[in-house]
């Protein structure tokens, strides 16, 4: 009987001291649906967060400075600027990063504060002239810096929501943003392959979205490459210079 109450409580100890070996707390994928555009890119829709893209660039963009403008600010311009230390925020205090028009700034942060390598600022200039075809010239912008800097994967955040800016669809922003990066990466393309630009493939092209804008946005990059897909094939096919290879 004793020996009986001794195996029960030792099985009684044993249950209480013992850690399971799975990580119930891990993280899960975030929802992404990936969609092959021209020149066989691949472009990832994906719900997630500018801080928490495992990329070696992110791009994000911001409305130029008023006395008003960064109040309004809520969701993940907030937390990006917190996990830096305040150093956007920072910087549009000072004056040093307005968000003029086609403005940009590259910031390489000290490793783990958040997952980007690097990450982009691009100013969209102020908010009573936004519009779809400056959001296709953003396109083209960051596709170009893409490119100057070596990114050969890529996450984009346009950050129009979260910066309290209702004016244009979700769906509609994206479709003029990926489309102005198609197009742009399309004459890079070419322009290798003439001999006026240096060898780059882009690997993938990643667009950030929110639970409540994540099904529009994957209709407008799917109409985006289409469009492009038009537009590509419209374009000559001559060479750009009487010296391209």
């Amino acid at each position: 009987m004793i020996r009986s109450l001794f195996a029960m409580l030792l099985i009684v100890v044993v249950v209480a001291n013992w850690t399971p070996t799975v990580a119930f707390s891990q993280e899960k994928p975030p929802l992404e649906t990936k969609i092959e555009g021209p020149s066989g890119l691949p472009i990832i829709v994906r719900m997630q967060g500018p801080y928490d893209a495992d990329v070696p660039l992110q791009i994000v963009c911001y409305f130029e400075k008023t006395p008003t403008s960064d109040t309004r600010l809520f969701g993940a311009p907030l937390e990006l600027d917190k996990r830096l230390g305040g150093v956007i925020s920072s910087l549009r205090q000072r004056g040093e990063f307005k968000g003029d028009a086609f403005e940009t700034m590259l910031i390489t942060h000290p490793e783990g504060l958040i997952k980007p390598r690097q990450l982009l600022l691009i100013g969209l200039g102020s908010e009573a002239d936004l519009s779809l075809a400056r959001m296709e010239a953003v396109g083209r912008t960051a596709l170009r810096e893409a490119v100057r800097i070596g990114a050969k994967q890529v996450a984009f955040a346009p950050l129009i929501k979260d910066a309290g800016n209702d004016s244009l669809p979700a769906g509609d922003v994206e479709n003029a943003v990926v489309r102005g990066m198609l197009l742009a990466y399309d004459t890079e393309v070419r322009l290798q392959t003439h001999g006026f630009a240096t060898k780059f493939r882009l690997n993938a092209w990643i667009v950030e979205a929110g639970p409540a804008y994540y099904d529009e946005t994957i209709a407008g990059v799917k109409n985006a490459i289409d469009q492009a897909k038009q537009l590509i094939a419209q374009r000559s096919s001559g060479s750009y210079s009487t010296l391209s290879k």
